[in-house]
């Protein structure tokens, strides 16, 4: 996924309390129409965080193909007790449930897997999902109801690889437990913010949010750190306003992101082929009737 699939300030946690006013960071954002449509519909009463223990499943949910007709963003949010996917493709789907590049998906029926489905359903358990909860229901909605199976296997593919760069790495490692709260928040201009991350965190955080291929961490760190990276935005990287073209550049401006990364991280990006876990499907259908 390219930076100029991202139109919104990223900011996942994992802790995330309630999801009510969140659109998830993945390659399909909401639209400023389909936005602003949500904004006037009346506001749900505010929901305690479900116990972070739990493992819910939709308790009914609510399948159809999206209507083609009409204008379409792209998102899945909540509305009260309700989790709604709008216009997601049914590939796009599996990439937001499974945590995978779309080219990490081999097999199905192309037509199938491009197909647009809005979903509403009600989790089975009270209160708001957090983000690894709300991926849990989305998977056992694809195994429910699109009869989904499928195995994993290790294919060589285009990516990119995270390695240590030729000084070595600029991280200090974080003074937070494992098992605390993580952080990768992105805001404009292009500055993210990482929270008690290990670099194959890093790896797959900036898989799913910035990187148009799956990403693999090859620096052999074991840590977990705390880290700010700072760049500048091309014009392939829209998820923050570029400089309008004539514009004279500000000399003081961060360099771009495979430079931030090298200089600022001690790390690289490097363009590479190597061996990436894909999701290999052996069954796939229309979903049920609701």
């Amino acid at each position: 996924m390219k930076l100029s699939s991202m139109k919104n300030v990223l900011a996942v946690t994992k802790t995330v309390p309630y999801l009510s006013s969140i659109v998830f960071a993945i390659p399909f954002i909401a639209t400023a129409q389909s936005v602003a449509t949500s904004a006037q519909s009346a506001k749900p009463v505010p929901l305690s965080p479900m116990p972070a223990d739990s493992n819910p499943a939709f308790e009914v949910a609510t399948i159809k193909p999206s209507d083609t007709s009409s204008p379409h963003g792209t998102f899945i949010r909540h509305d009260g007790r309700h989790l709604i996917a709008y216009n997601m493709s049914l590939r796009g789907l599996i990439v937001y449930a499974y945590g995978l590049h779309a080219s990490q998906i081999v097999n199905g029926p192309p037509s199938l897997l491009a197909t647009h489905f809005d979903i509403d359903g009600v989790p089975d358990i009270d209160g708001h999902p957090n983000l690894r909860q709300s991926k849990l229901m989305f998977q056992r909605l694809l195994l429910s109801r699109f009869k989904l199976a499928f195995h994993y296997e290790s294919h060589e593919l285009a990516a990119y690889a995270v390695q240590v760069a030729q000084n070595g790495p600029h991280l200090m490692p974080t003074n937070s437990k494992p098992d605390d709260s993580t952080n990768f928040t992105i805001s404009c201009p292009p500055v993210l913010t990482v929270r008690n991350y290990s670099i194959a965190d890093f790896a797959k955080g900036m898989q799913d949010a910035f990187l148009d291929k799956p990403v693999v961490d090859q620096t052999g760190l074991k840590d977990r750190y705390d880290f700010v990276l700072k760049w500048t935005a091309d014009e392939s990287q829209s998820f923050c306003p570029v400089s309008p073209a004539g514009s004279s550049p500000d000399p003081n401006a961060p360099p771009g992101l495979y430079t931030a990364v090298q200089e600022q991280l001690g790390l690289k990006l490097v363009s590479t082929k190597a061996p990436v876990e894909v999701m290999v499907i052996d069954h796939i259908e229309t979903p049920s009737g609701n």
